[in-house]
């Protein structure tokens, strides 16, 4: 009898597996992640949006524009109150407030979708320190409610934030509703700032930079008070 013959694809399948394995994923997602940081500091397109080519453009395109922007950028680490602020000011409190959630939205969707689909398989096994299984199991049994709490009081990276839902086992559509309708309050005083920036002794102007203080302060005051639950957990 003789030995059956080496498969001429055992190389290629082993490249493969090897390729796709889920710590090649994660290097590609950190490499990815990198260079997206790295575009953003060279390229800077807070000011783009701000006042570059944007403007010259008028109705929809732009709100569309602006939205695809924005939940790009957000994916790649620009901080959302400035895009916050830019879309205030170039569209207006409420246009302003919709085009930003749109973005919040698609930019959360992304980078959920990245770490979901790059990270989750290669850092679910690290989560060993007790605080970091009591938070994986908080966002795992309790996705709404707790991403929800996170969207409500600012003071954790946007991006930051999104990439650890994706490690966890939220659903899409707790994640996803939780952003949209957590994000509305601190959204909406960034684009009553930035309509009103004109203006800075307004009422309106006002009472948004008074609401986002305050929402900040609760934040801290929420975060001390997690971290010492969590420490006796």
């Amino acid at each position: 009898m003789f030995e059956p013959a080496a498969t001429p694809d055992g190389l290629a399948a082993r490249c493969t597996r090897v390729l796709f394995s889920p710590w090649a994923r994660l290097g590609l997602l950190l490499l990815l992640l990198g260079c997206a940081a790295a575009a953003m500091l060279l390229w800077q397109p807070q000011h783009l949006l701000a006042g570059g080519r944007l403007p010259q453009m008028s109705g929809p395109t732009a709100l569309v524009v602006f939205a695809v922007a924005y939940g790009v950028c957000t994916t790649a680490f620009v901080p959302r109150p400035v895009l916050n602020l830019a879309a205030g000011a170039l569209f207006g409190s409420q246009a302003g407030l919709a085009t930003a959630l749109a973005g919040t939205v698609l930019g959360s969707g992304l980078a959920f979708g990245l770490g979901r689909l790059l990270g989750q398989d290669a850092l679910r096994p690290l989560l060993r320190a007790r605080w970091l299984t009591a938070a994986d199991r908080q966002l795992s049994d309790h996705g709404f409610r707790s991403m929800l709490a996170i969207r409500l009081l600012p003071g954790l990276p946007f991006c930051a934030t999104n990439y650890c839902a994706a490690v966890s086992r939220m659903g899409w559509l707790p994640f996803l509703l939780a952003t949209a309708v957590g994000s509305v309050p601190n959204t909406a005083a960034y684009a009553i700032a930035g309509a009103r920036a004109s203006s800075p002794t307004s009422p309106a102007f006002l009472i948004a930079m008074g609401f986002i203080a305050v929402s900040g302060l609760a934040a801290l005051i929420v975060a001390w008070c997690k971290r010492k639950s969590l420490r006796g957990t």
